[in-house]
């Protein structure tokens, strides 16, 4: 069998996965959402713990502990439909329960409640690594692929590639080199799109940890991947 032919047709055939471009709008959105989570939490515990001996701290935790399930339920229905990641549903509350004092004990010691929230706040410096990895590689790669358009802009201004002027730079003034350079730009797209589909791997593994999972669990299910 030809490995070599069949490899390389695996590694260009992401170009044309729509889960692909659908993995890196969740990557992309993941830095701004854990933005919003980090600011939302932080605010509102400080505040609530606080505000605790005068009392109004209490119900502002408590509206706090509504809110984390609520965003913590939302990245679960993103994970699943967008890196179309299989987590269980999460630990509810049942119905059953009609005491409120029994609900909100069970509530406290739902380890998934604790989790959602630990899942949360780290969604904050994993959503600024994978934006800062996927910038990176757009930036170099989108730049490349556009260079047959943009290479005649780069001429007149004489952009270099190189802030050091005793440094030999590539001066892009022709159209076989702007084809050059999409060609190299069209070897690295695959490149990103690869990292992309790993990095979503990551998150939706971690979703499924944190939001679905006993720490019991964890042990067997990092196994398992």
């Amino acid at each position: 069998m030809d490995y070599p032919r069949q490899n390389t047709f695996r590694f260009f055939r992401i170009i044309g996965s729509g889960q692909a471009y659908i993995n890196l709008i969740y990557l992309l959105a993941a830095f701004p959402l854990g933005v919003f989570y980090f600011t939302f939490l932080a605010s509102g515990l400080s505040a609530g713990i606080s505000l605790l001996i005068i009392w109004v701290g209490i119900p502002i935790l408590l509206l706090m502990g509504a809110g984390w399930w609520t965003l913590a339920s939302f990245e679960r229905f993103l994970a699943i439909h967008l890196l179309k990641e299989d987590i269980p549903t999460m630990a509810l509350l049942s119905s059953k329960d009609t005491d409120l004092w029994t609900r909100f004990k069970a509530y406290l010691t739902n380890p998934i409640a604790w989790q959602s929230l630990l899942y949360l706040f780290l969604k904050f410096p994993l959503g600024i690594a994978t934006f800062v990895i996927l910038i990176t590689l757009i930036a170099l790669t989108l730049p490349l692929l556009t260079m047959p358009i943009t290479y005649p802009f780069l001429a007149e201004f004489q952009v270099d590639f190189f802030f050091n002027s005793s440094l030999p730079a590539w001066q892009i003034d022709s159209m076989s080199d702007a084809l050059l350079c999409s060609l190299i730009g069209l070897t690295l797209w695959p490149v990103t799109l690869h990292v992309t589909n790993s990095l979503a791997w990551v998150h939706a593994k971690f979703a499924k940890l944190m939001l679905s999972m006993n720490p019991n669990e964890w042990l067997t299910t990092i196994a398992e991947a």
